[in-house]
């Protein structure tokens, strides 16, 4: 048996997120996508046990998250914007965070499953 694992599957991660970050937001942490659990610790707010600075970040699952754009078809890339962690149907200057599950004619909540690239 291995001595060396860390975690068994690592879907479930603490990471370093942008300050404000709340439970049910898309984060991309480096070149991990991934959604919060919990919000960002604090000096004051705990954050689930995370150190001040991290948040529980899933890493694989399907989200209902908020998307601006367009999705014509179940499967459609969702991407990530770098600047503020929104998600958007537009694949220019942005990275792929996962594919919807739903269409829609405008800008609101569909499932995302998340990808990692």
């Amino acid at each position: 048996m291995a001595t060396n694992e860390r975690f068994r599957d690592g879907d479930h991660l603490s990471l370093p997120v942008p300050a404000g970050t709340v439970s049910g937001a898309s984060v991309k942490v480096g070149s991990i996508m991934g959604v919060t659990q919990t919000n960002r610790a604090t000096a004051t707010e705990f954050g689930g046990g995370n150190p001040v600075g991290n948040a529980t970040v899933w890493t694989k699952g399907v989200f209902d998250l908020n998307v601006v754009g367009a999705i014509a078809n179940v499967g459609d890339p969702v991407y990530i914007v770098t600047a503020d962690n929104s998600l958007t149907a537009t694949a220019t200057g942005n990275t792929l965070f996962g594919y919807a599950l739903a269409t829609q004619a405008a800008t609101g909540v569909v499932p995302v499953k998340i990808t990692q690239v």
